[in-house]
């Protein structure tokens, strides 16, 4: 009996042990969430506006000639340190000082003629008052008496004349003096050569524009021509500190304070003259702010290149969080949502004020404590091993 039937009984207890397996894997399985946190920790935050700046020296000037010649002699080379005052160089002033030389000439001849008719006056003056002595006596003739009034009034116009004419001369001389001064070029600041457009020997033609013979800046202090998107332009204000780094790698930062902010974007040429019906690519509009920066040590240049960061709002040694790790509350600023592991291990829903922010922290005002757990993300239950 036991033979004919350990088959079938063998047959069962396969059969049983098939049909259980799923249940007892289902046992093993580890059904616990698990969490991905981090701590909340002090730190500091700092809310930020980049941009990217040209720098200029914040007084420049390009000396120009205003008398047409030749470049005579050039005082200086580009590098050049010069003082206020100081002569840069000459061109040829032949032609001013024959000039010059002339309105003088001509103007003292005026002055002679201006002596002389001066006596003339005082002729008809005295020969008026005789007429007018024997015409009371009636010992001239009335002829006589009319012609010495006509040489009076005739002397007086020609002195006015004269006068007019030496403040014309005068005027002429003070315009040719001034023309020849201006073959001497003079620095109108003090600072650094940093061109020279012309060469020695060289004829300039001032007739129709000023050509340009140097430059020259003060490298003492330089002003960042920096241009913000339209985006982010709101956030910048004057007074605002910022901090800025070159290209040159050294990771020096220098600092400064927002000095203006421009009312209007740089006109370009296609949003002044260009044809509204030929198509135009919509681009960002960016918005110019200034701001200087001393330069006492000379490493800042004319037209480098810098990161600019505006710091918008900064707080040190505060409570800090992740900001991915928030969730904003609508219609409520400053307001976000967090999840915070207890010690059960389970997540709860907190309320979180925060103040300032940057790209990835956030300032923690109010609902978490230094030292929770903040979590950051969660991973799947995962198997254990099979148990039988």
């Amino acid at each position: 009996m036991t033979s004919r039937f350990s088959p079938l009984l063998r047959r069962g207890l396969v059969a049983a042990v098939i049909l259980g397996l799923p249940a007892l894997i289902w046992l093993s399985w580890d059904d616990a969430v698990a969490y991905d946190t981090v701590a909340i920790g002090r730190g500091d935050v700092e809310a930020s506006v980049t941009a990217i700046a040209t720098l200029q020296p914040r007084e420049s000037v390009d000396v120009g000639a205003q008398v047409s010649g030749q470049v005579t002699r050039l005082h200086v080379q580009p590098g050049d340190r010069v003082e206020k005052g100081q002569l840069l160089a000459e061109i040829d002033a032949s032609l001013h000082q024959a000039s010059v030389e002339a309105d003088r000439a001509a103007l003292d001849g005026l002055r002679a003629q201006l002596a002389e008719q001066q006596a003339q006056l005082d002729l008809a003056r005295q020969q008026h008052l005789r007429q007018q002595r024997l015409a009371a006596d009636e010992a001239t003739r009335e002829e006589d008496v009319q012609i010495a009034v006509a040489t009076l009034r005739s002397a007086e116009a020609r002195l006015r004349q004269l006068r007019a004419q030496i403040a014309e001369a005068s005027a002429r001389l003070r315009g040719n003096e001034a023309q020849l001064s201006y073959t001497r070029l003079y620095a109108p600041i003090a600072g650094t050569v940093i061109g020279v457009d012309v060469k020695q020997g060289q004829t300039l033609n001032a007739t129709y524009q000023t050509p340009t013979v140097l430059r020259l800046a003060d490298l003492g202090a330089m002003t960042a021509w920096t241009k913000v998107s339209e985006a982010d332009i709101r956030r910048v204000r004057v007074d605002m500190p910022l901090y800025f780094t070159t290209l040159g790698g050294d990771g020096r930062r220098w600092h400064g304070k927002v000095r203006q902010v421009l009312p209007a974007p740089p006109v370009t040429p296609s949003a002044s003259g260009e044809s509204a019906a030929v198509p135009q690519t919509v681009k960002a509009v960016q918005y110019t702010v200034l701001f200087d920066v001393a330069n006492d040590d000379g490493e800042l240049m004319p037209q480098m290149t810098a990161q600019v960061t505006f710091v918008t709002a900064a707080a040190h040694d505060v409570l800090t969080a992740p900001l991915a790790a928030l969730q904003p509350v609508e219609g409520q600023a400053g307001l976000f949502s967090a999840r915070v592991l207890e010690a059960s291990g389970r997540a709860a829903a907190r309320e979180v004020r925060v103040g300032a922010r940057s790209r990835q922290r956030v300032e923690v005002i109010e609902g978490l404590g230094e030292g929770e757990l903040l979590v950051i993300g969660e991973r799947a239950p995962a198997p254990s091993r099979f148990q039988w």
